[in-house]
């Protein structure tokens, strides 16, 4: 596939904020008692922060096995799949996961121990990894005798053999940086994929590769219309921390102060 198509190489419009009027307040008929005493339609905003965010969020860090999902967001933090042949084998895993999982909620962790019989620690290990849940923990009889315990990530997907003693704090530290290199990998990722243009052959053929492009522009919306027609390509964004810099507009060679970004949107 030709990764212009991929999601990851496609702007998403989100979070956005829009000043709406009194148009749908007129609409519905929806009106507040002003300071002067005076009934008066509302004034409307709308926040874009809602069901495409979570869009966002799988597309920013999930891969071809489920979800990933920021440590901070994930409503099950941590899994915990004990290993075991019969109810003895289960008492003895639960009587050393319990006071485990009591630390952890003091931790402030959302930690969720599947004791289910119904289906195997296989499968339970590609359920949670589907889901996204940042850490799975898996224990057996062997790792009791041998004092440890495996610890999975899901970002990364190693997996690791750990002495259970003190793994209550190994788990805070590995959230907090599960949280930080999911970060820097999407951040990474945007950094990589964005490129500066300067000409209008460099915009057209950058633009069939995917990405942001940041390029010179007019400040006319014509201008804006017509690079949109030609190339499908919109202004996603005018950064706030642009440097000032005396430069052409790509498409009409008219004089431009700092650089916006352009690129495919869905």
């Amino acid at each position: 596939m030709h990764r212009s198509h991929d999601a990851r190489w496609k702007a998403l419009q989100a979070g956005t904020s829009h000043f709406l009027g009194q148009n749908f307040a007129k609409a519905f008929d929806v009106k507040f008692l002003s300071k002067e005493n005076q009934l008066d339609y509302v004034w409307g905003t709308s926040w874009g922060v809602s069901t495409r965010l979570m869009g966002a969020l799988i597309m920013a860090h999930s891969d071809d096995q489920g979800l990933v999902l920021p440590p901070k967001l994930a409503p099950i933090q941590v899994v915990i799949v004990p290993i075991f042949k019969g109810e003895e084998q289960l008492a003895h895993i639960k009587s050393k996961i319990e006071p485990l999982v009591k630390s952890l909620r003091k931790h402030g962790i959302s930690v969720k121990f599947d004791t289910s019989e119904n289906q195997s620690p296989g499968f339970k290990f590609a359920e949670y990894e589907l889901k996204g849940v940042p850490i799975r923990l898996a224990i057996g009889n062997r790792d009791i005798e041998n004092g440890t315990i495996e610890l999975a990530r899901r970002d990364t997907r190693e997996k690791t053999s750990l002495p259970f003693e003190g793994i209550d704090q190994v788990v805070v530290d590995t959230l907090n940086d599960i949280q930080e290199k999911i970060y820097l990998k999407a951040f990474q990722f945007r950094q990589e994929n964005t490129h500066e243009v300067n000409t209008w052959d460099e915009f057209t053929s950058k633009i069939e590769d995917g990405g942001f492009l940041s390029a010179h522009w007019d400040g006319s919306s014509e201008t804006e219309e017509k690079i949109k027609e030609l190339t499908k390509a919109t202004i996603r964004c005018i950064p706030l921390d642009a440097k000032e810099e005396n430069g052409a507009c790509i498409l009409t060679g008219n004089p431009s102060k700092k650089r916006v970004i352009f690129a495919r949107a869905y």
